[in-house]
């Protein structure tokens, strides 16, 4: 009984360590890059968009960069934390008590489970809603109300039509439509509305002007207002339209199988929803390289030199994701390994240090 309850104390002290180490860095993190994104934001604003609202646009983007950073706060954390136990030799003690390194990194682990629910919840739930509002908060801070959701532009395809779409309001109404319809590769029709808006399920055109294309001449027409059939619906425009980055992995997951039902590459959602859906994956590979740094060939540096390693591994990390993703598209290999090779890789070397020390 009392060896458990001596388990269970050192599982608790290594976790309050580690966690207390991350936290730390998550919030260094976060107040440096809101610092540097304030100061270069500074120059947008205009009319009544402030200094102040500035703050407040970086404020409601919290979660996205929290979001952000968590792999690299993870990381350096577990450096931190596992570090600081090792330079005051309670690594030691607890090594020489009989306590396993596997044990003392299933320690270190427990935390970081926390933290990829905490995680994978703002990217379900918050990240979404938070950008969506953020992005329109600001444009109608600067352009007045009824200021567009998004100014990126979108295209899609649809049976025998391409549809380019300029933006969308924060009421679901669409600007600036274009529909290019073809007879196999022949262009035979170009439509151009105004705006689109969604009424009882269905889509209403205003100011639409059809162009009908023929062998020998074409023929246009003008029309105040006239429905359109299409089976896209304001959800999948805004997915269309809205940073992908920023989407839940449910929703990247549906906006993947609607590309896939149109004969679309789906590889770009493909790739976002398995970053977030393999997240803790990610993070666990992370912290077995970080506790292999402590435990392995850099036990005997000192404490900066090791947080040093730890952001360069970081970046590596990153890079070779960042690397991976067009390769992806490039080569035609499934997204899911431009997630899963630099995730495996970091495990492997990380298990390896450790197995060779442990």
């Amino acid at each position: 009984m009392w060896n458990v309850l001596t388990v269970d104390r050192l599982d608790r002290y290594i976790a309050r360590n580690v966690l207390a180490a991350i936290i730390v860095v998550q919030v260094v993190l976060l107040g440096l890059d809101i610092t540097i994104a304030y100061i270069g934001d500074l120059s947008d604003t205009q009319g009544d968009y402030t200094a102040l609202d500035v703050l407040l646009y970086l404020a409601m983007r919290l979660p996205w960069r929290f979001y952000q950073y968590a792999p690299v706060a993870v990381l350096i954390g577990a450096l931190i934390g596992l570090g600081s136990m090792a330079s005051s030799n309670e690594l030691t003690v607890m090594r020489a008590s009989g306590r396993s390194l596997a044990r003392i990194v299933w320690g270190v682990m427990k935390p970081v489970l926390l933290v990829v629910v905490v995680i994978l919840l703002i990217a379900e739930f918050l990240t979404p809603r938070t950008e969506q509002f953020a992005e329109a908060w600001r444009l109608e801070q600067r352009q007045g109300e009824g200021a567009l959701l998004t100014s990126r532009s979108g295209w899609q395809f649809e049976g025998d039509s391409v549809y380019r779409f300029g933006a969308i309001r924060a009421d679901n109404v669409v600007l600036d439509l274009t529909r290019y319809r073809f007879d196999e590769r022949r262009l035979i029709e170009a439509m151009h509305a105004n705006r689109a808006h969604w009424e009882e399920g269905e889509w209403q055109l205003e100011g639409v002007t059809t162009t009908h294309i023929f062998d020998d001449h074409t023929e246009s027409q003008y029309q105040e207002h006239t429905g359109w059939e299409t089976e896209l619906t304001p959800t999948q425009l805004d997915r269309l339209l809205r940073d992908i980055q920023s989407q839940a992995p449910s929703e990247l997951w549906a906006y993947a199988k609607f590309l896939q039902s149109q004969n679309l590459n789906a590889d770009q959602p493909l790739l976002y929803f398995w970053q977030k859906v393999l997240m803790p994956l990610t993070m666990g590979s992370l912290v077995l390289i970080a506790a292999s740094f402590v435990f392995g060939p850099l036990r005997t540096v000192a404490a900066g030199t090791r947080v040093f390693y730890g952001v360069v591994t970081g970046l590596i990390f990153k890079y070779v994701q960042d690397l991976l993703a067009p390769a992806s598209t490039i080569f035609g290999f499934s997204p899911v390994w431009a997630v899963l090779v630099p995730t495996l890789a970091c495990a492997a070397v990380g298990i390896y240090f450790l197995r060779r020390n442990g």
